[in-house]
C-alpha cells in the first residue's frame, strides 16, 4: 500500500545540505525494484535521486502531507509525522502566521520569539478562562486552563512541567502559568496572596537568573512552585522548592557571560543614598562581575529592575531593614571577591590587613580584619593530641575564599526562599494543588563539568516519566474504544538513569571516592572506567583523554570533564572561616549561618540532615526523587521542545469527521441512516483489512491511510471537475452558435427591411408631389375666396355693433335710475326708524332713573337706623364676599356688554361708510353715462383726423426711416461698450466666485470641528456616565461585602465569647490551657485582622462615595458645557440669520436701484423716440425702431444679469468680511471702507463702492424699520388672535346661553325658575373651576421657586454633606412640605410595613402570580402606601417605607441576583417606582403630562428628590446584575451556536483533528448547542420582559447589549482559533448574523442600535469570504473593514486556513501589502474585543397612563391588611 502512493504528481521532502529538507515532486511512477526516482524540486529543476537500502528495503523519501494539513494546530493531525513534516508545519506557524505556540498531543510546543508579543493580556485569559483545551489555539493559557479546570473537576492536584533547552522561554512561560492561575482563581480573602505568588518572580530572577551566551535571563536552578486552592478553588497559598542552584556563577563567569542579577542591580544603584555605605561602584570594578568582559544586557535597565525587585521585597513582607541587611551581605561578597592573596612562598601566602577590600567586607559582615585576614591563607589541622594552623598557598587560598562566597550566596539563596515560602505560606487548609515546575533543560557545552551532569540527569528522569505518561493515556484512549491494545517497544532509558544512579554507578562511586582521604578526579575516573566501560553501553571512555566519561543519554552524547567534580560534590568550606563569621555583628549573616543547621528540610532543599554530612549528588538524589514522587502523585501538563519519536502513532476521526469529509467517496446506495454502519459499510472497498479500526466512537487509521484517502478524494473531486468543465465548455459553445446563427438572422431581416422601406420612400415622394400640387390649387382659390367673405364681415360687424351698443346704453340708462330709486327709499327708512329707536330708549331710561332715586332714597333712610345696621352685620362676611363674587360678575358683564356695544358700534360705522360709498359711486355712475353720450360726438370727428394722421405719417416715412439709421448706429456702438463692461464684469464674477468658494470651505472646515467637537463632548459625556456607573457597582460590591464582613465579625465575637466560656468552665491541664489560650490569641489576632480589615473596608467606601461624588459633579459639569456649547451655536446660528437677511437686504436695494435706472433710461429713449416722431423723423413701427428696441432690451437684460450676479456675489462676501473689520481693533480709518480687501480695484472711480455704503446705510435703517415693524405687527397680531379668541368663547356663550333660554322657555312655567338656576349655578362652577386651575398653576411655580432658594441656600451653608452621609438611603430627616388635598390611597400602618414588604417583595414569585398582574403593581402599591403617608404629614413613616422598600430589594437581588425572572422583574417595578415618584411629584416638567385626575394624587407634603437618585442608582445596580445574569446564561451557547456548529448542512468541510480536539470536544451523540439554543434564548428572554412590563427603552438597551456580548465573544473566539478562520465558516456566521438580524425585525428592535453591534463579526465574515490576492483587494479590505482594528484584520488573515484543496493560502506578499494599506490607521493595538463593557443607562420619564383609582390588588397577594382610601 505504501508504494501505491509513490505515482507521478506525488510530493515528496529530499534532503539538503543548505535547507536540511526541500520539497520536490515525483515526474514518474515508483515501481518496486526501480533503483532512483526522477524528481523535479519546487524553482523547476530535474533531479534523479538515488535509493539507498535498509535491510534489502528500499528508503523512499518522505511523503508530504496534503496542503489542507499544513499549519496544523496539532502535530499529531498530521498524515505523516516525520521529521520534515514537524519541521515544515513548525516553520508554516512561527514564519507565516506568526504564532509561537503548537500541540503535539498533550505536550505544548513553545518556540522562543525573542521579542514581546500582544497575546498575553487580560483579554487574552478571559478569553481562554472555561474553554475546552482544543476548542481553542495553542496557547500556554489553554494548557494552564486544562490544569485548572482538571483541578476542579477531578479534585486532583496537577503538574505543569516546562522544560527545554536554555533560551527556550521555560522561565516566561512558567511565569504566564502562574499569572493565569492569579487572574482566573483570584484569591479567597484580601491578601492578595495571588500578587504575592507573581511578586515572586522578580525576586527569585534576581537572584537566580543570569546572562548566558544562549540566554539573557536563564535561570541557574529549578524550581516547583506549587500553588495551592481551597474548595472553592480560590488561591490560599503556595510553597516554593529549589533544585541545585549554580553556586560556581558566583565567583566565575565565561566571556559574554554575567554573575546573577541582584549583583548588577546593585552597582547600578549605587549612588542612592541608602546605598552609600555599601561602598559600591560600577561592575566592571569587581573581580565576581567583571569576568565575563559584558556587565550589561541590551534593553535591561538593571537600576530599574532594582526597584522592582525592591517592591517585591516589600510585597513579601521583608521590611526596608532587612532588605538593607540583605544588600550588605551582597556588597560583602563583591568585596570578599576583590581580596587580593600574595604568594610569599610556594606553599604558603598572606592577605594584607589593609586591603581595602578586606576592610570593606569585614566592616559590612561585623568581624575582625586581622582574623579574617589569618583563616583566609590559614587552615587548622587536628591531630590526635595538638592542633595547630597550617599556611596554605596562593592557589588554596583563593579557592578557599571562592568556596566562602559561594557558601554566603547559597545561604543567603535558601534564607529569601525560605521568606517567600513564609510569605506565601497557606492561610487556611490545602484542598489542591497546582505545581509548576521551571526545570532546566538538556545541556551539551565545550567543557560540560559537574553542573551539567546533574542538569542532565534530571532530564533523563523527566523524559522517563513523560515517556510512561504519555502511553498510558493512549492505552487508555485505546481501552476507551475497545481497539485491541498491543503494548509498543518504546525507548527505554532506565538503563541510563541506572548507570548514573544504581549502586556502583556514576554518582554513587563519587561520593565513595569523596569519602576516600586522598581521593582525586583521576581515580574516580580509574574506577569509572573498570566498573562501567564494558558493562553498560551508554558509557564510554574518550579515545584521546584519561580524565573524561562519555554518557549516552537520551537526546544525545555528552562528554564530561572529571576535572572539579569532588570539589563540587563535597562543597567545603574552611570552618574557621564560619566560626569567625559566626561571631559577627551581622544580625542576618547570624541568622543564616545558624540556619544550617536547623533549618527544615523544604526550605534547604535536603533531606533531614544525618550524623554524616551529605554530598551535593546525594542531596540532588534525593530531592530529585521526591519530585518524581510528587509529579507521579499529580496529573502532569507538558510544556517543552521536543523532537518527534521513530514510532508511527494512531490517526482518529469521529464517524461524523470521516462522513462529512469522505462523503464523495461514496454512492447514494452506501448511505444508511446509521452514520456508524455506512463508514463500517464503506471503509473495506477503500482500504485493505489493517489499516484501520473500528472504535465506540472514532475510527483509527494507520500512518499514511489518510493520505491515500485523501488522494482518493482530490481524485474523486478531480474527474467531477473535468466533468464540469466538459459540460461548461458545451455549453459556451452551443450559446456562440446561437449568437451567431441569432445575429444572420438579424442581418437578413435588417436588409430586406431596408430594400422595403426605400420601395415605400419612392411611392410615398410620387403620391406626396401630387397632394402638393392639390392643395396649392386649392389654396389660391380659397385665399381668393376669404377676402371677399372678409370685407364683406367688416361691413356687417361694424353696422351690428352701433346697433347694439345703442340699445344697451338705453337699457343700463333704465336700470341705474331704478337702483338710484330703491336705495333712496331704503335710506330713508333706515333713518326714520333710528331716530324713534332713540326717543323709545330715553324715554327708558328717565323713568328708571327716576324709579333708581327712590329706591335710593329708601334705602338710604333705612341704612341711618340701628336696627338695620345690626341686621346687616348678621352674616356680614358671607354677604361682603356674595356681594364681592356679584360685583365681579357685574363687572363682567359691563365689560362683555361694553364690548359688545363698541362692536355694534363699529359694526354700524362701517355700515354707514358703505352705504355712504356706494351712494358716491351710483353719483359717479350716473355722470359718467352723460360723459359716454357726449363723447360719441366726438368720436367722429376723432376718426377723420386719425385717417389724416395716417396720411401725415405715411408721407413722412422716408424722413423717419433715415433718423432711425442714425440712431441706430449710435445704439449698436453702445452695445458695444456695454458688451466690454459685461466681460469685466464676468471676470470680477469669476474672482468673486473663487472668493465665495474658499469662504464656503473655510464654512464647512468650521462646521465639521464643530461637528468633531460635539461628538467628543457626548462622547466624554457617555464616558464619564460609564464610570459613574461602575463605581456604582463597585460601592454596591463593596456594601455588600462590608455586610458579610459584619455578619463575620459578629460570628467571629460570638463563637470568641463561647470559647472564652468554656475555657474558663473547664477544668484541664496546663498544656490543655496553654493551648487555649494560644487559640484565643490566635482568635483575637484574627478578630483584629478582621477590625482592621473592616476599617479599611470603611475607608475604601468613604473614598468611593467621594469618588462617586466627584465623577457625579463632573457629569453634572460636563452637560452644562454642552448646554453652553449649545447655547453658543445657537447664537452663531442666530448671527448668521441676520447676516443672512442683511445680504437679502442689500440684494434688493441694489437690484431696485439698477431696475430704476434702467427704467428711467428706458423712459428717456421712448421719450426721445416720440419726440422724433412727432418731428415726422421716422414711424413707431419701422423696421429700424424695432431692431434698435430689441438691441437695446436685451443689453439691458443681459446688463442686468450681470449685475445681480456681481451683487449676489458682493452681499455674500460682506458680512463675514465686515463681521471681521467690527472684531479688528485699533483698525485705521480708511480701512472702515475696505474690510478686508481692496475694492476700489473692482471700480476705479469709486461709484461702486459709494454706492455700496449708501445702499448699506439704507439697509441698516430699513432693516430697523423692518424690525420694529415686524415685532409691532407681531405684537398686535398675538393682541388681535387674544381678541378673536375671547370673542369667539363670548359668541359661543352667548349662542349656549340663547339655546339655554330657548330649552328654559320651552319648559312648563313651574320647570323654568329651578333649570335657570341650575344652568346658571353650573355655569359659575365652570369659572370657579378654571379659577382654581389658574390659582393652582401660581402656586406650583411659587412653590417650586421656594424649593430651589431653599436648595441654593442649603448648599451654600452646608459644605460638609458628601463627607457624612449614610451608605444605604437617604436620611432620615424633615422633608420638605407642600399643601394640597389629595386621595386614592392605601393605609399601611407602621406595624405592618415589615409584612407588606415580605409578601410584596421577599416573598412574590415572578413566575405565577406575578404574570398574571398588572405590570408594575407591586410599584403602583408602594406608591400608593407612601400617599397615605405623605397625605397624613407623617415624614417617620414615609422615610422608613422608603427605606425599608429600597433595603428589601437590594437583599432580594443580592440573594437572587442569579435568577433572571427576579432581576427582571424587580427591574421593571424599580422603573415604574421611579417613575411614579416623578409623575406625581408635582413638578411642572411631569405634571404637564398627567390627566386631572392623575394631578389631583400628586404628593402634597414631601419632596423626595433624593429618594429618586437613590431609587436611579438601585435600578442601575439591578439593570447592571440582569445584564451579567443575561450574559452568563448565553455566554455558554455563543461559540457553539454562532461558530463550532454548521447551521448550512452541506457546505462547510471538516478538517482532521488532534488529540487535543478529540479528547476535549464533545461528541455528536452528545448533542451540542446550535444557534437555535440562542434564538430561543433570546426569544425567552423577550418575552419575559415583556411579560414583567419592561418598558421599550430598556429592551432596546437590553438587545444592544446582549449582541454586543454576541459579537464580541464570537470575534474573540474567531480570533484565537485556527480552524474556525475559513471561506465556509464565513459563509455559516453571515447566515447566523442574518438570522440575528431576522430576529430584531420580528421583535421590532432594529433601531435601538443592535444590529450595529454585530458589525464587527459582519465585516469579519466578509474578510473571510473575499478574494486575498491583488493590491486592490487589499486596498477594498482595508476600506471595507472599518469595524475591525488593524491587528485584528491581520491576525484573521494569518488563521485563514483552507478547508478543502481549492481554496487558496493568504500569501506573504499579501500580508505585507495589507500592513501597508492599514499603516495610515491610528487605532489601539488591543487585539479582543472588550466583553465586560456595560453601556451606560438613563431612565428617562415616560407618564402612565394608569389611574391610582382604578388599581384593584388581586387576593392572591394577601395584602387584606391594607386598606383603601
Amino acid at each position: 500500500m505504501t508504494s501505491n502512493l509513490y505515482v507521478k504528481h506525488a510530493r515528496v521532502w529530499v534532503p539538503d545540505q543548505a535547507e536540511v529538507w526541500r520539497p520536490a515532486e515525483l515526474l514518474r511512477d515508483y515501481t518496486p525494484g526501480d533503483i532512483s526516482l526522477l524528481l523535479r524540486l519546487d524553482d523547476g529543476t530535474e533531479l534523479e535521486q538515488k535509493l539507498s537500502k535498509e535491510k534489502k528495503e528500499p528508503l523512499l523519501p518522505p511523503l508530504r502531507n496534503p496542503d489542507i494539513l499544513v499549519g496544523e494546530n496539532d502535530l499529531t493531525a498530521l498524515s505523516y509525522l516525520h521529521e520534515p513534516a514537524v519541521l515544515h508545519n513548525l516553520r508554516v506557524r512561527f514564519v507565516e502566521s506568526k504564532t509561537i505556540y503548537t500541540y503535539c498531543g498533550i505536550v505544548l510546543v513553545a518556540i522562543n520569539p525573542y521579542e514581546s508579543l500582544p497575546i498575553y493580556g487580560s483579554d487574552i485569559i478571559n478569553a481562554y478562562a472555561g474553554q475546552n483545551t482544543g476548542d481553542m489555539d495553542p496557547h500556554i493559557f489553554a494548557v494552564a486552563e486544562e490544569a485548572y479546570r482538571q483541578m476542579a473537576q477531578d479534585e486532583k492536584n496537577q503538574s505543569i512541567i516546562v522544560s527545554g533547552e536554555s533560551g527556550a522561554g521555560k522561565t516566561v512561560s512558567a511565569k504566564y502559568a502562574m499569572r493565569y492561575f492569579a487572574t482566573v482563581s483570584g484569591s479567597c480573602s484580601d491578601t492578595n496572596i495571588e500578587d504575592r505568588v507573581l511578586a515572586s518572580s522578580p525576586i527569585m530572577e534576581a537572584i537566580g537568573n543570569a546572562k548566558t551566551t544562549r540566554n539573557d535571563n536563564s535561570s541557574r536552578f529549578g524550581k516547583y512552585i506549587a500553588i495551592g486552592f481551597n474548595r472553592k478553588h480560590h488561591i490560599i497559598g503556595a510553597n516554593m522548592r529549589t533544585y541545585l542552584l549554580e553556586k560556581s556563577r558566583v565567583v566565575f563567569q565565561a566571556k559574554e557571560e554575567r554573575n546573577y542579577h541582584i549583583f548588577y542591580q546593585l552597582c547600578a544603584s549605587s549612588h542612592w543614598p541608602e546605598f552609600k555605605e555599601l561602598k559600591l561602584g560600577r561592575a566592571d570594578d569587581f573581580h565576581f562581575t567583571n569576568q565575563g568582559k559584558n556587565p550589561s544586557i541590551a534593553g535591561v535597565d538593571d537600576e530599574t529592575d532594582m526597584a522592582s525587585t525592591r517592591r517585591a521585597f516589600t510585597m513579601m513582607g521583608i521590611d526596608e531593614g532587612q532588605q538593607m541587611s540583605l544588600f550588605r551581605v551582597l556588597a560583602a561578597v563583591l568585596h570578599l571577591g576583590n581580596v587580593e592573596v600574595k604568594q610569599l612562598r610556594a606553599d604558603n601566602s598572606s592577605v594584607c590587613p589593609e586591603d581595602a577590600s578586606l576592610q570593606a567586607f569585614c566592616a559590612l559582615m561585623g568581624v575582625p580584619v586581622t582574623e579574617m585576614a589569618q583563616w583566609l591563607c590559614h587552615r587548622k589541622l587536628k591531630m590526635a593530641t595538638e592542633t595547630y594552623n597550617k599556611p596554605v598557598p596562593k592557589e588554596q587560598a583563593l579557592n578557599g575564599r571562592d568556596a566562602l562566597a559561594k557558601h554566603i550566596y547559597a545561604r543567603l539563596f535558601d534564607w529569601i526562599v525560605a521568606r517567600i515560602n513564609t510569605a506565601l505560606k497557606a492561610a487556611g487548609k490545602e484542598h489542591c494543588f497546582i505545581g509548576v515546575l521551571d526545570i532546566y533543560g538538556f545541556e551539551t557545552f565545550e567543557v560540560n563539568s559537574f553542573e551539567q551532569f546533574c542538569i542532565n540527569y534530571a532530564n533523563e528522569k523527566l523524559q522517563q516519566q513523560f515517556n510512561l505518561h504519555v502511553f498510558k493515556l493512549e492505552q487508555e484512549e485505546y481501552m476507551k474504544e475497545d481497539i485491541p491494545w498491543i503494548l509498543i517497544d518504546f525507548h527505554d532509558n532506565q538503563p541510563c538513569i541506572s548507570l548514573i544512579e544504581a549502586k556502583m554507578g556514576i554518582l554513587d562511586l563519587l561520593d565513595e571516592e569523596c569519602r576516600m582521604p586522598k581521593g582525586s578526579d583521576e581515580s574516580w575516573a580509574q574506577k569509572l572506567y573498570s566498573s562501567h566501560e564494558k558493562s553498560s553501553s551508554h558509557f564510554l571512555k574518550p579515545r584521546m583523554s584519561n580524565s573524561a566519561f562519555i554518557v549516552l543519554h537520551f537526546a544525545d552524547k555528552v562528554e564530561y570533564q572529571c576535572e572539579g567534580f569532588l570539589e563540587k560534590n563535597k562543597d567545603t568550606v574552611n570552618q574557621e572561616q564560619i566560626s569567625l563569621l559566626r561571631s559577627a555583628e551581622c544580625g542576618l549573616l547570624l541568622e543564616l549561618l545558624q540556619e544550617e543547621e536547623c533549618v527544615p528540610a523544604q526550605t534547604r532543599l535536603k533531606t533531614p540532615q544525618s550524623s554524616t554530612r551529605k554530598s551535593v549528588g546525594l542531596q540532588f538524589r534525593n530531592s530529585l526523587h521526591l519530585l518524581m514522587d510528587t509529579l507521579s502523585a499529580t496529573a502532569a501538563h507538558y510544556v517543552r521542545c521536543i523532537k518527534p519519536n521513530d514510532h508511527k502513532a494512531a490517526f482518529t476521526w469521529t464517524y461524523q469527521e470521516f462522513l462529512t469529509r469522505y462523503r464523495v467517496l461514496m454512492t447514494q446506495a452506501d448511505m444508511l441512516p446509521d452514520r456508524n454502519l455506512t463508514c463500517k459499510k464503506v471503509l473495506p472497498r477503500l482500504l485493505q483489512e489493517g489499516k484501520y479500526q473500528f472504535g465506540k466512537s472514532k475510527i483509527f487509521f494507520r500512518a499514511g491511510q489518510v493520505a491515500y484517502l485523501e488522494k482518493l478524494r482530490s481524485d474523486r473531486l478531480r474527474a467531477a471537475c473535468v466533468r464540469i468543465q466538459k459540460t461548461i465548455r458545451c455549453w459556451l459553445a452551443r450559446r456562440k452558435y446561437i449568437a451567431l446563427r441569432k445575429a444572420a438572422i438579424t442581418i437578413q431581416r435588417h436588409t430586406r427591411g431596408l430594400l422595403a422601406r426605400r420601395l415605400v420612400l419612392s411611392l410615398h415622394r410620387s403620391r406626396a408631389a401630387l397632394v402638393i400640387q392639390k392643395y396649392q390649387r386649392m389654396w389660391a382659390a380659397r385665399r381668393m375666396y376669404q377676402r371677399q367673405r372678409e370685407g364683406a364681415l367688416l361691413l356687417q360687424r361694424l353696422y351690428r355693433a352701433y346697433a347694439a351698443r345703442q340699445e344697451y346704453q338705453r337699457r343700463l340708462h333704465e336700470r341705474k335710475v331704478c337702483v338710484l330709486q330703491r336705495w333712496v327709499k331704503g335710506w330713508r327708512a333706515r333713518v326714520w326708524y333710528r331716530r324713534v329707536r332713540a326717543a323709545v330708549v330715553l324715554l327708558q331710561s328717565c323713568v328708571r332713573r327716576m324709579l333708581a332715586r327712590r329706591e335710593l332714597k329708601r334705602l338710604r333712610v333705612e341704612a341711618r337706623s340701628v336696627e338695620h345696621f345690626r341686621k346687616l352685620n348678621v352674616g356680614m362676611e358671607n354677604k361682603i364676599m356674595q356681594l364681592q363674587r356679584k360685583i365681579d360678575e357685574q363687572h363682567k358683564d359691563n365689560r362683555l356688554l361694553e364690548e359688545r356695544l363698541s362692536v355694534m358700534g363699529a359694526s354700524h360705522t362701517a355700515e354707514q361708510e358703505r352705504l355712504i360709498g356706494q351712494l358716491e359711486r351710483l353719483k359717479g355712475v350716473e355722470e359718467e353715462s352723460r360723459n359716454q353720450s357726449e363723447r360719441l360726438v366726438s368720436l367722429g370727428a376723432e376718426l377723420a383726423s386719425s385717417r389724416q394722421e395716417v396720411e401725415r405719417c405715411c408721407q413722412e416715412q422716408l424722413e423717419q426711416q433715415q433718423k432711425a439709421q442714425a440712431e441706430r448706429e449710435a445704439w449698436e456702438q453702445r452695445v458695444a461698450e456695454l458688451n466690454k463692461q459685461n466681460v469685466l464684469l464676468k471676470s470680477e464674477k469669476e474672482e468673486l466666485n473663487k472668493l465665495i468658494l474658499e469662504q464656503q470651505k473655510k464654512t464647512e472646515e468650521q462646521q465639521r470641528a464643530h461637528e468633531e467637537n460635539t461628538k467628543r463632548l457626548q462622547s466624554d459625556l457617555n464616558e464619564e456616565r460609564c464610570r459613574y456607573q461602575n463605581l456604582l457597582s463597585e460601592h454596591h460590591e463593596l456594601e455588600e461585602r462590608h455586610s458579610d464582613l459584619k455578619k463575620q465579625q459578629s460570628l467571629t465575637k460570638a463563637s470568641h465569647q463561647r470559647s472564652e466560656f468554656f475555657s474558663s468552665q473547664s477544668d484541664v491541664s496546663e498544656g490543655g490551657v496553654s493551648a487555649g489560650g494560644c487559640g484565643a490569641r490566635e482568635e483575637v489576632s484574627s478578630t483584629g485582622g478582621d477590625m482592621s480589615l473592616l476599617l479599611s473596608l470603611q475607608r475604601k467606601v468613604v473614598e468611593l462615595e467621594r469618588d462617586k461624588h466627584t465623577l457625579q459633579n463632573e457629569l453634572d459639569s460636563r452637560e452644562e458645557q454642552l448646554l453652553t456649547s449649545k447655547a453658543k451655536d445657537e447664537e452663531k446660528l442666530r448671527k448668521t440669520l441676520l447676516a443672512e437677511l442683511d445680504q437679502e437686504a442689500l440684494k434688493r436695494q441694489e437690484l431696485e436701484s439698477a431696475n430704476r435706472k434702467l427704467k428711467r433710461e428706458l423712459s428717456e429713449i421712448r421719450e426721445a423716440l416720440s419726440k422724433s416722431s412727432e418731428s415726422h423723423t421716422a414711424a413707431p413701427g419701422s423696421l429700424a425702431y424695432q431692431v434698435v428696441l430689441e438691441q437695446l432690451s436685451s443689453a439691458n437684460e443681459e446688463l442686468e444679469l450681470r449685475k445681480e450676479e456681481v451683487l449676489i456675489l458682493r452681499s455674500q462676501l460682506c458680512a463675514p468680511e465686515s463681521q471681521k473689520s467690527k472684531e479688528t481693533d485699533g483698525a485705521s480709518a480708511n480701512s472702515s471702507r475696505s474690510p478686508t480687501f481692496d475694492l476700489h480695484e473692482l471700480n476705479e472711480d469709486g461709484e461702486l463702492w459709494m454706492a455700496y455704503q449708501g445702499l448699506k446705510d439704507t439697509n441698516r435703517l430699513l432693516l430697523s424699520q423692518l424690525q420694529s415693524e415686524t415685532k409691532m405687527r407681531s405684537t398686535l397680531t398675538e393682541e388681535v388672535a387674544a381678541l378673536r379668541s375671547a370673542l369667539q368663547g363670548a359668541t359661543e356663550e352667548q349662542a349656549r346661553q340663547q339655546e339655554l333660554l330657548k330649552e328654559t322657555l320651552r319648559l312648563p312655567q313651574d320647570a323654568r325658575v329651578p333649570t335657570s338656576l341650575q344652568h346658571e349655578i353650573n355655569r359659575l362652577t365652570t369659572q370657579n373651576l378654571e379659577l382654581m386651575e389658574w390659582t393652582e398653576r401660581q402656586q406650583g411655580e411659587l412653590r417650586l421657586l421656594r424649593r430651589q432658594l431653599k436648595e441654593y441656600t442649603r448648599r451654600a451653608g452646608d459644605t460638609e454633606v458628601l463627607a457624612q452621609g449614610s451608605l444605604e438611603v437617604v436620611a432620615m430627616s424633615s422633608l420638605p412640605r407642600r399643601e394640597r388635598d389629595c386621595s386614592g390611597m392605601l393605609v399601611c400602618r407602621t406595624e405592618d410595613q415589615s409584612k407588606l414588604l415580605k409578601n410584596l417583595i421577599t416573598d412574590l414569585r415572578p413566575r405565577g402570580v406575578a404574570v398574571s398582574m398588572m405590570p408594575g403593581l407591586p410599584a403602583y402599591i408602594l406608591f400608593m402606601c407612601l400617599r397615605h403617608a405623605d397625605h397624613s404629614n407623617d415624614d417617620q413613616r414615609a422615610t422608613t417605607l422608603l427605606n425599608a422598600t429600597i433595603h428589601t430589594i437590594k437583599t432580594l437581588i443580592k440573594r437572587k441576583g442569579e435568577d433572571f425572572e427576579t432581576v427582571s422583574f424587580w427591574l421593571a417595578n424599580t422603573t415604574y417606582f421611579l417613575q411614579c415618584l416623578q409623575q406625581y411629584s408635582g413638578e411642572e416638567v411631569y405634571s404637564r403630562h398627567n390627566t386631572p385626575q392623575q394631578n389631583e394624587h400628586c404628593l402634597k407634603n414631601f419632596d423626595l428628590a433624593n429618594y429618586r437618585k437613590t431609587l436611579c442608582n438601585l435600578a442601575i445596580r439591578i439593570y447592571q446584575q440582569l445584564i451579567r445574569c443575561m450574559e452568563d446564561t448565553l455566554q455558554p451557547m455563543i461559540v457553539p451556536g454562532m461558530l463550532e456548529q454548521d447551521s448550512i448542512q452541506g457546505v462547510l468541510g471538516v478538517k482532521a483533528t488532534g488529540m487535543r480536539k478529540r479528547t476535549c470536544s464533545v461528541t455528536e451523540e452528545g448533542g451540542g448547542l446550535s444557534f437555535d439554543s440562542i434564538a430561543r434564548q433570546l426569544s425567552s428572554f423577550h418575552t419575559t420582559l415583556l411579560q414583567h412590563g419592561t418598558p421599550f427603552f430598556l429592551l432596546g438597551l437590553i438587545s444592544k447589549q446582549l449582541f454586543r456580548s454576541i459579537a464580541a465573544t464570537t470575534l474573540n473566539s474567531l480570533l484565537l482559533r485556527k480552524d474556525m478562520c475559513s471561506w465556509s465558516k464565513g459563509l455559516q456566521i453571515r447566515y447566523n448574523v442574518c438570522q440575528l438580524e431576522d430576529w430584531l425585525q420580528e421583535k421590532g428592535l432594529m433601531n435601538c442600535g443592535a444590529r450595529e453591534m454585530l458589525e464587527p463579526l459582519i465585516q469579519a465574515a466578509q474578510l473571510l469570504q473575499m478574494k486575498k490576492k491583488t493590491k486592490e483587494e487589499a486596498e477594498t479590505i482595508a476600506s471595507m473593514c472599518t469595524a475591525l482594528s488593524a491587528v485584528q484584520i491581520v491576525k484573521i488573515l494569518n488563521l485563514y486556513t483552507p478547508v478543502n484543496e481549492f481554496e487558496e493560502r493568504v500569501s506573504s506578499s499579501f500580508m505585507k501589502t495589507i500592513e501597508e494599506c492599514l499603516k495610515p490607521r491610528k487605532e489601539s493595538s488591543q487585539l479582543l474585543m472588550e466583553t465586560k463593557t456595560l453601556f451606560p443607562v438613563t431612565f428617562p420619564f415616560s407618564p402612565s397612563s394608569v389611574s391610582l383609582d382604578t388599581i384593584q390588588i388581586p387576593s392572591s397577594l394577601n395584602l387584606a391588611f391594607l386598606s383603601r382610601v
